[in-house]
């Protein structure tokens, strides 16, 4: 694909202004993605360190510190990290309503003003930094 083609990503008349509005809004998705990654980070890590918890009251038992353990135990394994929620409704609720409905809000708005294409802001931008021609500048793989 050539340079040429490349840019032809941009449906006929859409504007600079529209292909910037448009990136912005694929980037502030990206974001989303990468906050997305992080809660299920989140919910991993705080699901291993319940079950160390556990693990730690186990050995206090073990220890001969059962009232400890118990109280530990009682109080913080299995705890909800939210009112009334462990980390996997967190990641659920986040999922239904918020991140699958921007994922459709963006695709929808590509679709109306892009003619369905990513990342046209991107590929323009590639277009105009490369160096045409030189290895290691070239438009696509």
């Amino acid at each position: 694909m050539s340079g040429d083609e490349l840019l032809s990503r941009r449906p006929e008349g859409v504007d600079d202004d529209t292909v910037e509005a448009v990136g912005s809004l694929s980037e502030a998705l990206e974001y989303v993605e990468r906050a997305r990654g992080h809660l299920y980070s989140f919910h991993q890590l705080m699901g291993h360190a319940d079950l160390l918890l556990g693990e730690a009251c186990d050995k206090l038992r073990d220890a001969g510190h059962a009232d400890i353990a118990d109280r530990l135990s009682e109080e913080m394994v299995g705890r909800n990290v939210l009112h009334g929620r462990w980390t996997f409704q967190i990641v659920e609720e986040f999922d239904d309503d918020y991140w699958s409905v921007l994922r459709e809000r963006e695709r929808g708005v590509r679709d109306q003003l892009m003619g369905g294409h990513r990342h046209v802001f991107e590929a323009e931008m590639k277009e105009r930094r490369r160096t045409s021609g030189r290895p290691g500048h070239e438009a696509v793989p």
